[in-house]
């Protein structure tokens, strides 16, 4: 399949940070807020999924939410997921099925980490999904402009200015 019919198949629209998303499932219990750490807002579901397609042409910019990430990826080239702890350590890992060349099917992406997507093959996609836990809120969603981010971490300026929009 191609990532247009993906696209069409699933229902997908795009995404503030890129690409292209559908929720797939939001549990019906709720967390109340005084239940959950000071950063959240409000209540949160116990978990929600998503579908997520990126493309070759379109990378998942720089963000964070409150919550872990895990990623499985389902179909299509291998993604590489950059991050930035809230220290400053950068690092990577690819997202795939070929795991005789160290991808991996599954990755969590800790809570409070700054986090990008982009996809290793030219003119392909990534068909991917994520599920976060307490449920995702677009209130713990944070899409910083690149100044800022870049003021935050100079030494990772170039990485930054690639895979941020503005």
């Amino acid at each position: 399949m191609t990532a247009k019919q993906l696209i069409t198949k699933f229902d997908l629209t795009e995404h503030p940070e890129g690409g292209y998303f559908r929720e797939t499932y939001r549990s019906e219990g709720i967390i109340e807020n005084n239940n959950l750490p000071d950063e959240f807002n409000g209540n949160r579901n116990f978990s929600t999924s998503i579908y997520f397609l990126l493309t070759s042409e379109k990378f998942s910019a720089f963000h964070k939410i409150n919550q872990d990430e895990i990623w499985h990826f389902y179909k299509g080239s291998c993604l590489k997921l950059h991050m930035i702890s809230p220290e400053g350590d950068y690092s990577f890992v690819l997202i795939g099925n070929n795991l005789e060349a160290n991808e991996i099917p599954q990755f969590v992406v800790p809570a409070g980490y700054w986090f990008a997507a982009e996809v290793t093959e030219n003119n392909s996609y990534s068909f991917t999904g994520c599920t976060v836990a307490p449920g995702f809120d677009f209130n713990d969603f944070v899409l910083p402009k690149r100044e800022e981010l870049i003021e935050l971490f100079p030494k990772h300026k170039d990485i930054i200015t690639r895979l941020t929009h503005h």
